[in-house]
């Protein structure tokens, strides 16, 4: 019999805390590398592009980071964002402005031609609380209806971390790639 370590398990004030404390850290760029990592072993990741969800906040900038390193190891990434990059927290415009500068641009919607073989949510992650917006839960929604495998970053866009509620529309991942706990 294998033993297994026990790790612990936080809420989101606790992960809050964890963040926090650790802001000296580049934190966003290696859950972003660790991300792209997840993504690459992916089912049918070489076969074809990719498709990043970029939220409004940091699960949002861990998005960017994904899709940068990505596009460093040559993947065809499209990348959807609807919020405003001046409005993005410090470390998520960091990482919006790294990928911009990497030659990477963004689009507002998923690109009808678009046929990839893996999604990437990066939309929301520990802190939602609540029902997503209409524009965010229409993106889950085609997401989900895509057929193609989903890689959450943090917890599915759409479900309360704390109590594993699902808040109306919620990605339905076959991979989720956590950070710190």
């Amino acid at each position: 019999m294998v033993a297994m370590a026990l790790l612990p398990i936080f809420r989101t004030e606790e992960l809050r805390r964890v963040e926090a404390a650790a802001r000296e850290q580049p934190l966003m760029e290696r859950a972003g590398l660790a991300a792209a990592a997840v993504a690459v072993d992916m089912p049918g990741a070489r076969d074809g592009s990719v498709l990043v969800l970029a939220g409004p906040g940091n699960n949002g900038g861990d998005a960017f980071v994904v899709a940068r390193r990505l596009r460093e190891l040559f993947f065809d990434v499209a990348v959807v964002f609807r919020g405003e990059a001046a409005r993005l927290p410090a470390d998520a415009g960091n990482a919006h402005r790294a990928f911009a500068g990497a030659g990477g641009s963004t689009v507002t919607d998923i690109p009808a031609e678009w046929r990839g073989s893996l999604i990437v949510d990066g939309l929301f992650g520990i802190g939602l609380a609540r029902p997503l917006a209409a524009e965010y839960a229409s993106l889950v929604e085609r997401a989900n209806a895509s057929g193609m495998p989903i890689l959450a970053l943090d917890v599915p866009s759409g479900l309360d971390a704390d109590t594993g509620a699902a808040r109306g529309p919620t990605i339905r991942a076959a991979a989720t790639a956590t950070f710190l706990a």
